[in-house]
């Protein structure tokens, strides 16, 4: 699967957003990616997981696993395709953690999932869960990479496309200057 063929799937499917966002990392942006648009139709979660699959097809992973709520369809889809365990991890007390008797070991070869990417800031958090758990991370893998500057793990790192949009702190938001209304729709505030 292209990036044109990408970008088509969110398009049709609404999963672009203009307007004037806060984001779950508490940035501003005048675009929003909201990719359950995209997820709620097995055939075009299925097309994009194969997609991400498709990336680690010889890593022989044995978990996928993805924050709640946003990524959790698009996780069970690449576990799924990689005949591999789905598991999500749930915010308890503000941090990430395994819950419902969801575990990870040291033989455990994870790739964790996630739909858009902005900071990274959650992915890092379950990077790091991974490692108190002493699972094996392979890598990282999401539908959209939508930083403006480059994301830094040390592990691998694959994405289906690139859309770098502009986000900004409260104070520097040109929205919030002009007076336009701020909707909240991520994880961290969903509507």
């Amino acid at each position: 699967m292209n990036r044109d063929e990408v970008l088509d799937i969110l398009g049709k499917t609404g999963a672009i957003l203009n307007g004037h966002f806060i984001l779950s990392s508490g940035l501003h942006s005048d675009k929003y990616i909201q990719c359950a648009l995209t997820l709620q139709y097995p055939k075009y979660s299925a097309w994009l997981a194969r997609a991400i699959a498709d990336k680690f097809r010889t890593e022989m992973i044995t978990v996928v696993l993805s924050p709640a709520v946003g990524a959790i369809v698009l996780g069970q889809e690449v576990a799924k395709a990689v005949g591999a365990r789905a598991i999500f991890t749930e915010r308890e007390e503000g941090k990430m953690t395994l819950r419902r008797g969801f575990s990870l070991t040291k033989n455990d070869r994870v790739l964790i999932v996630e739909d858009v990417l902005t900071t990274g800031s959650t992915v890092n958090e379950l990077i790091n869960l991974v490692r108190e758990n002493e699972g094996r991370l392979i890598g990282v893998a999401a539908i959209v990479d939508r930083a403006t500057e480059k994301l830094e793990f040390k592990d691998r790192f694959e994405y289906l496309v690139k859309i770098p949009i502009k986000n900004y702190s409260e104070d520097k938001c040109p929205l919030c200057k002009e007076g336009v209304p701020a909707v909240k729709l991520g994880s961290r505030g969903l509507k």
